[in-house]
């Protein structure tokens, strides 16, 4: 489902947005905000953003600027009543500028390109993981990731080249990273593509590492391994 975020500081403006989203795609997510710092305390991953410029608190241009370090593939479509900022929304690589007051039909043509955008990032990173840290956000391809570390309230990504930390369980990432992937340890979630040998309790990855492998899920882990194996392995998206 696509989550949309409604950002404006007049209530009717933003009723006026949420009705006309739901009336083309009733299937969407709309959550709706007064304010750029509403907006970003929410901490919430959004598609797209339908952005006001010209509010109190943190403007509009400076909210998308702080949105840009979360995700650089949010969808954000800036709406104003004023045309002084058209040059300033490039520099937050902005995806569409509207005028108010609002036109039924253009409103609707931007939605439309918007959604087909946003769906066309999401098929994108559908074979990456996104690790976000601090002040970013990383794709991570999941066919290059040896095995996830959990490191208390953090989890470590393990490439071939380096590591990444950031704020994630060890749960969310077993489930967002799927098939091909195993836990094999309360501590450890492994890429089975990576895998070169295996004892009762512990796994050598191909690049020379080695993990913990709990004693108790040895014979499930051989079951699935020798799946992976006869399955041809998998494919990442």
């Amino acid at each position: 489902m696509m989550k949309i975020a409604v950002v404006d500081d007049e209530k009717a403006i933003r009723e006026e947005m949420e009705s006309l989203i739901r009336e083309k795609r009733p299937d969407c997510h709309i959550e709706s905000f007064e304010s750029g710092d509403r907006l970003l305390l929410a901490e919430g991953q959004y598609d797209i953003v339908f952005l006001d410029i010209q509010m109190s608190g943190r403007n509009g241009i400076d909210t998308a600027r702080l949105l840009r370090q979360r995700s650089e593939h949010m969808v954000i479509v800036f709406v104003s009543g004023i045309k002084d900022y058209v040059f300033q929304a490039f520099d937050v690589a902005a995806f569409h500028y509207l005028l108010k007051p609002l036109e039924k039909e253009k409103f609707e043509e931007v939605l439309d390109r918007a959604l087909r955008e946003a769906e066309k990032h999401r098929r994108d990173e559908a074979g990456f993981l996104l690790v976000k840290t601090r002040n970013r956000t990383v794709s991570v391809p999941k066919s290059g990731i040896f095995y996830v570390e959990s490191r208390g309230k953090k989890a470590e990504v393990h490439t071939g080249k380096d590591a990444v930390e950031m704020y994630a369980s060890l749960n969310g990432l077993e489930a967002e990273l799927g098939a091909g992937f195993y836990r094999c340890h309360r501590g450890y979630l492994v890429n089975m593509a990576y895998v070169s040998e295996y004892y009762h309790d512990r796994i050598l990855l191909t690049n020379g590492e080695t993990i913990y492998l709990a004693k108790e899920k040895y014979s499930e882990f051989v079951k699935e391994y020798m799946r992976y194996l006869k399955g041809g392995g998998v494919s990442y998206g």
